[in-house]
């Protein structure tokens, strides 16, 4: 969403949005010698990662996320490159020049007393900072708190050779290196989730400062919140676990479409825990798919309305955003309803399910209020909920009046559309009716 408004505001030529894929890990190096026992370990990586990189592009291009401008492996920037460009290397080769880092134990090591100031965005002192059981595994450490730059891979390991032996990256050296070969050693925006701040974060700033000598690697950091599931933190462990794929595939006996996820999502300021609910998920099914219906044959304004971008431009208000577009449905302005829609990234194309029952194939979206229970059948329903309820209010009117032939026609021509509707009465008596889509 950042990448969307910083584009509209200085031209696409003016924003560059990286995303690097770590491709080198021990996990994944694990599953390569398992999964691939007979490839070399360093091509064993690259089948392992290819599957999960490609499942992870297809799951971000149905959330409707914009590709970004640069998408770097990890691997690809281990070694000094043709194109000059910053490799891991080089750049663990100039922080020993500059005395940040030194070689024990057969690892290279950040040294963080090097940087007097290590620690600042996170908030801890390096004094208060406790190795705990690492002390004595690590006793090659200047410091308990030094990390790792570069770590030496025994036969069964991938690695790469290098000026202190056979081996491979840490984790923090990666981002580093990357970032500076397409940003430069001072960029604007550094993204990532709370739980990055300390240690990654800490150490890519460490790394990036001391090599280049700048007085910060990021101008801004931004942090998004965890992510919960039914009020709990998303964990394998506690059996909640649900991934982009399966909600999109499954979930709760639907098959969601990406729109309706990121809709969502996007509801939720980004620095706030996202609580993923079935009742979360349904309500944003129904509202998406109400506007869809109200801006179908509606031309978008032009420009985007400035009740979008400013809530945007507010460190991404995502609550005053969609009050504003709720306000634009009140107020029947469904051009800058549309408008809004499109540049936050939704196709308003009502021929794109937005939840179906899996197994049950459909041309147009459908409301459904039931979410626990797949519906055996499904029925499109061409009319907005704005339009169902004029003609309730409509037949009301007629019997009111007792033309019934006209009340009787407007019930049919609902129930053919999918639409049934209840007569009752309120507690003064009242003749009321409801409506519900039938299932």
């Amino acid at each position: 969403m950042l990448f969307r408004l910083l584009r509209h505001l200085y031209g696409d030529d003016h924003v560059t949005y990286v995303r690097n894929i770590t491709d080198v890990d021990d996990k994944i190096n694990d599953r390569a010698a398992r999964d691939f026992p007979d490839l070399p370990l360093n091509e064993a990586i690259r089948k392992v990662t290819e599957k999960t990189a490609a499942q992870f592009q297809a799951d971000v291009a149905a959330l409707g996320c914009l590709p970004p401008t640069h998408q770097p492996r990890a691997t690809e920037f281990v070694l000094p490159r043709a194109d000059g460009k910053t490799d891991m290397v080089t750049f663990i080769s100039q922080l020993i020049a500059r005395g940040h880092a030194y070689e024990a134990g057969g690892e290279v090591l950040f040294d963080v007393r090097s940087m007097p100031d290590y620690g600042a965005l996170s908030g801890r002192r390096l004094e208060e900072q406790k190795a705990g059981a690492r002390v004595a595994v690590d006793a090659h450490k200047r410091n308990p708190a030094d990390f790792v730059l570069w770590k030496l891979s025994s036969e069964n390991e991938p690695g790469w050779d290098s000026p202190w032996g056979r081996g491979r990256p840490g984790w923090h050296i990666e981002c580093s290196a990357m970032s500076t070969a397409y940003l430069g050693e001072v960029f604007d925006i550094h993204g990532g989730g709370l739980d990055l701040i300390f240690p990654h974060h800490e150490n890519e700033i460490a790394q990036s400062r001391c090599a280049h000598g700048s007085h910060a690697m990021a101008n801004y950091w931004m942090h998004n919140g965890f992510l919960q599931v039914e009020g709990e933190k998303m964990s394998k462990s506690l059996g909640n676990f649900v991934t982009i794929n399966e909600l999109l595939d499954k979930w709760r006996g639907y098959a969601w479409s990406g729109e309706t996820l990121r809709f969502s999502m996007l509801q939720t300021h980004y620095r706030q825990p996202i609580d993923w609910t079935a009742e979360r998920l349904t309500e944003s099914f129904r509202i998406l798919d109400g506007w869809y219906r109200d801006v179908e044959h509606v031309p978008p304004s032009n420009p985007v309305p400035d009740e979008v971008l400013e809530p945007l431009c507010d460190d991404l208000n995502g609550a005053k955003l969609f009050a504003a577009l709720h306000t634009f449905r009140k107020q029947e302005r469904l051009d800058c309803l549309r408008s809004g829609l499109l540049f936050l990234g939704f196709s308003c194309d009502r021929n794109s399910p937005l939840r179906i029952p899996k197994g049950v194939q459909i041309n147009a979206p459908t409301v459904l209020m039931n979410l626990a229970v797949p519906a055996p059948s499904i029925v499109a329903v061409p009319l907005s909920e704005v339009e169902i309820r004029k003609r309730v209010v409509a037949r009301a009117e007629a019997r009111a009046r007792k033309d019934f032939k006209e009340s009787d026609r407007i019930r049919d021509e609902l129930a053919a559309m999918g639409v049934v509707l209840k007569d009752g009465k309120d507690v003064d008596g009242t003749p009321v009716t409801t409506w519900e889509i039938a299932r």
